[in-house]
């Protein structure tokens, strides 16, 4: 069984675009998982762990390790601390994402079902994303439509 630590594992770095930058420590990918996706995710202040959206079929949760997140969940807000969770169940329509608006960065663990398919709701953004993963669990295919079903640019691109 291989072990990886932050120093070993694979990460990935957002630049920017509407979330802002973000550091992620991909410890599910480092070691090959399919089947779920595990992460450690450090947003600076003012980022956001994405656009609100929600989930038909993969079930996700955040546990905070470090600073206070702000969760944006559906008309609600709440802080979320270290020691604290938060899940978000696949198929309840409430979009949902973290925003670091304190003056520090905040660091989370993030776990999530990695399904053979999904269609992820952006509520705030007139749009729906399908995708297919393959057998490696990598998405395949992805495509965005308006909630009208008129195909359109990511929610990301608006």
């Amino acid at each position: 069984m291989p072990k990886f630590t932050p120093e070993t594992a694979l990460t990935g770095h957002e630049e920017g675009g509407p979330c802002g930058p973000a550091d992620d420590i991909l410890f599910s990918d480092s070691g090959g998982l399919t089947q779920f996706g595990a992460f450690v995710e450090t947003l600076p202040p003012g980022s956001s762990s994405a656009l609100k959206h929600w989930h038909a079929i993969e079930d996700e949760m955040v546990y905070m390790l470090e600073g206070t997140a702000t969760v944006l969940e559906g008309d609600d807000s709440y802080p979320l601390s270290p020691g604290e969770a938060a899940t978000f169940k696949a198929g309840t329509p409430v979009g949902h994402c973290l925003v670091n608006c304190s003056d520090a960065p905040i660091r989370y663990l993030v776990i999530g079902t990695r399904a053979a398919s999904d269609t992820v709701t952006y509520p705030d953004h007139d749009r729906i994303l399908r995708h297919n993963r393959g057998d490696s669990g990598e998405v395949e295919s992805r495509s965005y439509t308006r909630f009208d079903g008129t195909p359109s640019l990511s929610a990301y691109e608006d």
